[in-house]
């Protein structure tokens, strides 16, 4: 699989509910809002700091990319890490265009200078969302740990309704999929139609399993440390530029990690709005729990949204764009040498 195709029309679609998305929830976070507060708290910021966090998000980039160079070796790739990093920055490119395309522009941008299938790229790019997810579980549990009144204030303040029947019943569906599919897989590869789906699909698993299959579990445990180890200095160091936030403990850079990620899960492009919305319920409920004030702690949320969002979004454009013309030039040396 070399290309994927997506009609134009779909494309534009994607793009103008991501959009919608991002209005809906920026709106919602900057009603009733005194811009003159945030321009005095952007003002006096200390950009230093976000300078600091801005090293730690470029870093994590390169953990990432020799990780994945440790997922997808024990499928008998051997891939260089600056073609992974590029490829990955590539893929958060594309998610400020259209949510949630990223990964596989990132497989297939792979596929052109490493000639990696792009299935079996992909199955490992959904291995680390699943260890991500874990990591993310972490970090919730300590957040949970020390900063429980202040999650309790973000869950009653933010309206959200989880119900554990309709997560229990997806649950359900995925397994029972994931076990017809192996039951039924050899007859269903002998349909034409269905054959190169299955094949996809099987592609997807086998670099699912790769994580039982890593020669270096040490080197790959290390790396993903180091990505959250990363992410977590990359907004923690962010509170250090305002005096307001600057007395925050390292509990409190757990609790920010958390809502800062479940803002990101939104398909708002980039994740405007919906993260600026998360920061000003999430510094709401910090505020809360320490006897302050929640509005002072709302527009302090919004204020740090307003340079963390920023830092990441530049910090994708920088590599994304970057990333364009090393792919094209790797690309072009993969050509060459099929020459001679």
């Amino acid at each position: 699989m070399e290309k994927t195709s997506k009609s134009p029309l779909k494309s534009i679609l994607t793009i103008v509910i991501s959009l919608a998305f991002a209005g809906f929830f920026l709106w919602l976070a900057l009603r009733g809002l005194d811009f003159k507060v945030i321009q005095q708290s952007l003002a006096k910021a200390n950009y230093l700091w976000v300078l600091f966090a801005a090293v730690f998000g470029l870093l994590a980039y390169w953990f990432r990319a020799i990780r994945w160079n440790l997922m997808l070796e024990p499928m008998g790739h051997r891939i260089s890490n600056s073609n992974s990093l590029w490829s990955i920055s590539f893929g958060y490119l594309m998610n400020l265009t259209i949510p949630r395309s990223g990964e596989v522009a990132r497989a297939t941008a792979l596929y052109g200078v490493e000639k990696v299938p792009v299935d079996k790229s992909f199955g490992t790019i959904i291995l680390e969302r699943v260890v991500d997810l874990i990591c993310m579980l972490g970090f919730l549990g300590l957040t949970l740990l020390f900063k429980y009144e202040a999650i309790l204030s973000f869950y009653e303040n933010s309206g959200v309704n989880i119900n554990p029947n309709k997560i229990l019943l997806v649950l359900a569906v995925l397994m029972g999929g994931t076990i017809l599919f192996f039951a039924f897989k050899r007859k269903l590869a002998n349909v034409p139609f269905l054959g190169k789906i299955v094949n996809f699909i099987d592609g997807i698993f086998q670099g699912l399993t790769t994580i039982f299959k890593l020669k270096q579990k040490g080197k790959f445990i290390l790396y993903t440390l180091g990505i959250w180890i990363c992410y977590y200095f990359a907004a923690y160091l962010v509170c250090f530029a305002l005096p307001e936030t600057s007395a925050f403990t390292f509990a409190d850079g757990f609790f920010i990690i958390v809502v800062g990620t479940l803002g990101m899960i939104i398909p708002a492009s980039g994740g405007i709005g919906a993260y600026n919305l998360a920061m000003k319920y999430g510094f709401m409920a910090l505020f809360i729990s320490v006897g302050k004030s929640a509005d002072l702690g709302g527009e302090m949320g919004l204020t740090y949204s307003f340079i963390s969002l920023p830092l990441q979004i530049v910090i994708m454009l920088v590599m994304g764009l970057i990333s364009i013309p090393m792919l094209t030039k790797a690309r072009n040396e993969v050509a060459s040498k099929k020459e001679f």
